[in-house]
């Protein structure tokens, strides 16, 4: 017998009825998807080819894209910690005040924004305590700082 008698078995790869074909017709017989395919194809990756610089120029502006969220993170666990501690902030709001000015000014970390806010939260504690709670302006102050930290460490400040 001959491989003409015997067709090689389908792979279930070739178009309908291209089992029996020799392997030239097979070739004739494939489906070729349309122009519009391609050219979506294409937009894709022309697509991906633009955003994929863009997202990377969001990332750190150094040479170690994680060594600066590594540094935020650390510096808001430090954070975390200082302000976990002390008295409770609504029973006691200037004992809560005055025992975190000194644990927030020694939190340093090389972000400029962070590094502002608890600059900043840590001077409207030290006006609640200053004032003895008396002053609304240090009670403002210290719920906008608070908002601001919270902005960068999400929800880390009371």
């Amino acid at each position: 017998m001959t491989a003409e008698a015997h067709p090689p078995p389908s792979t279930g790869r070739e178009p309908a009825g291209a089992a029996g074909m020799a392997p030239a017709a097979r070739i004739m017989t494939r489906v070729v998807p349309s122009g519009r395919g391609w050219r979506a194809a294409g937009l894709g990756i022309g697509l991906a080819a633009i955003a994929l610089p863009l997202l990377a120029a969001c990332g750190s502006s150094s040479g170690q894209p994680g060594a600066q969220g590594a540094d935020i993170s650390a510096a808001c666990a430090s954070l975390g910690a200082a302000l976990s501690d002390g008295p409770d902030p609504a029973a006691d709001p200037v004992g809560y005040a005055e025992a975190q000015i000194k644990p927030l000014r020694a939190i340093h970390t090389p972000d400029q924004a962070l590094a502002a806010a608890i600059r900043d939260l840590a001077a409207a504690y030290a006006r609640v305590f200053a004032s003895n709670g008396a002053s609304s302006a240090a009670g403002k102050a210290v719920t906008t700082a608070v908002g601001r930290v919270n902005a960068i460490c999400l929800g880390t400040a009371p």
